[in-house]
């Protein structure tokens, strides 16, 4: 058998494709990725999040995006779809269609079983590149589990705050928000508790 070559596409024919798209898909280096669906966990830990922010952000300059929402990593090249955003200054944009965004504040991935070593290898490097990024912020959609990691003065980053009861608190200095982790947590399934 001949191995098929590989279809490597443009950035401007990713956007293109994915712009029409059904379903979400990462752009990287000239390869597309389909995006799997989320699990029970996953999505309302997410849509506790959505509900949290909202209400803390109600009438201030910050604003939460779902993962629905795109960003684009100029200096990687990457397209991908965080779980959940948060941008506190004006947004902007890759371009005039104002669906990429470039500039967030905190960044909330929940962990999976098939996507946490990315989310804390190599996507999170990708993440650090992003100027504007103070949090990047990791919770355990299997346990009780989460964490902060948080841009000191000099650019570097570090772990600023976890959690891993649910009377523990989560801190977003960035943007002035504490969460519970009861909130966070609140209507999952089934969850490991931590040691």
């Amino acid at each position: 058998m001949t191995a098929q070559p590989q279809k490597y596409y443009s950035e401007e024919e990713y956007l293109e494709i994915e712009r029409d798209a059904d379903y979400k898909s990462e752009y990287y280096k000239g390869e597309i990725f389909a995006m799997a669906g989320a699990g029970h966990n996953h999505n309302r830990i997410v849509g506790n999040l959505m509900g949290e922010c909202y209400i803390a952000f109600k009438g201030k300059e910050c604003r939460t995006y779902s993962s629905d929402q795109r960003i684009h990593i100029p200096e990687t090249g990457l397209y991908t779809y965080p779980d959940l955003l948060i941008v506190c200054d004006k947004n902007q944009y890759l371009d005039d269609k104002k669906d990429t965004i470039l500039n967030p504040t905190v960044i909330i991935e929940v962990l999976s079983e098939s996507t946490e070593a990315y989310d804390r290898g190599e996507k999170f490097h990708f993440y650090r590149s992003i100027p504007s990024l103070q949090e990047y912020v990791l919770i355990n959609s299997r346990s009780f589990a989460a964490e902060v990691f948080r841009k000191n003065e000099d650019g570097l980053w570090f772990l600023a705050s976890e959690a891993y009861q649910l009377k523990d608190q989560l801190e977003f200095a960035s943007v002035g928000l504490t969460l519970s982790m009861e909130d966070i947590y609140a209507q999952t399934e089934d969850l490991l508790k931590s040691a």
